[in-house]
């Protein structure tokens, strides 16, 4: 299947200055990352905090340039942020945010911000706004009569159901999805995702879920990415991965995933914190914690290869025959 986005190496790298009169360095918050999302298709990317989760989303969607690397969406180029042609893109990709009291204007109506994108885009007359937005209401579980309150007039998940409603108004082929429930209660979050994951079928749209909570990962994604300090370390289908995970990292992020009645035994504790991203080590990034390192670990960087069993992963010691580990 021709994919709806496609990512090739990309790289994006900042400048960090410690003090008024230190250094400046570079940091490479997403380093020659490629990936591809089909129609339909949900693709997870999970990581500890810092590894570029987040970068990466916001460079699928033309917000955040690329230094290096291309995105092609519906098999041509992304515009150039800011061109009439990327804005006009803009209504088939929309953003859902982690925060939803943040993503929302405290000053404008529920209503009129879902009618933003209908504004904006120019995709309705004005009379029919209105008509649109009971509909999007109705379609994410709001009352009718929660269209002229404000957000702070709405709980956590009623805000995030809004702000959903909002990024389906243009109707979009993608959304990227950026920890759109970690702000939630357990109770909510799965109201949330169960919604999500109608509407989804229901539009056959694309998600990009980006999530350090791989127990909503595992429910929600067709797919699973596992980026560690800028890179993909691990992909796989959602089964593959949670069902025998084979890079030392994705098992220990596996591994601490709680089963109910079931005590975390056989968690593997990783030693020490992320590395530094502008002092990144040499060979593999996850050397210094990983518990099967050799001397070309350390040395040379392992490329993202084809292992088997639909999967690739970046990593020497891999040999696509680890054995499942215990639900």
């Amino acid at each position: 299947m021709t994919p709806l986005i496609e990512a090739r190496n990309l790289v994006r790298i900042y400048g960090t200055r410690s003090g008024l009169f230190g250094r400046t360095s570079s940091v490479r918050a997403v380093d020659g990352v490629s990936l591809a999302v089909a129609p339909g298709e949900t693709l997870g990317i999970v990581g500890e905090s810092g590894s570029g989760k987040s970068t990466l989303g916001r460079m699928l969607l033309g917000i955040d340039d690329a230094q290096e690397g291309a995105i092609h969406f519906e098999g041509r180029p992304m515009p150039e942020r800011g061109s009439a042609e990327w804005r006009r893109l803009r209504a088939k990709m929309q953003l859902v945010f982690q925060d939803p009291l943040a993503a929302l204007d405290r000053r404008l109506t529920i209503a009129a911000q879902i009618a933003e994108p209908l504004e904006i885009h120019k995709l309705l007359p004005k009379e029919h706004h209105a008509m649109r937005v009971a509909e999007l209401m109705a379609a994410v579980g709001l009352r009718a009569d929660q269209a002229e309150r404000y957000p702070h007039e709405l709980s956590g998940g009623q805000r995030q159901r809004a702000v959903i409603a909002r990024a389906l108004a243009s109707r979009p082929r993608l959304l990227v999805c950026d920890e759109p429930v970690s702000a939630l209660d357990v109770s909510i979050q799965a109201q949330v995702i169960n919604m999500m994951r109608d509407l989804q079928e229901q539009n056959g749209i694309a998600m990009i879920f980006i999530s350090h909570d791989l127990k909503v990962v595992r429910n929600v994604a067709d797919r699973v990415a596992v980026m560690y300090l800028g890179r993909i370390m691990e992909e796989a289908s959602s089964d593959v991965i949670f069902r025998s995970p084979q890079h030392p990292y994705t098992k220990a992020l596996v591994s601490s995933i709680p089963v109910p009645g079931k005590p975390l035994r056989d968690r593997i504790i990783l030693q020490g914190e992320p590395p530094n991203p502008a002092s990144r080590p040499s060979g593999c990034a996850f050397h210094p914690r990983c518990p099967l390192a050799r001397d070309i670990c350390r040395s040379i960087a392992p490329e993202l290869r084809e292992i088997g069993d639909g999967r690739t992963a970046a990593c020497h010691v891999v040999t696509g025959e680890t054995a499942p580990v215990a639900a």
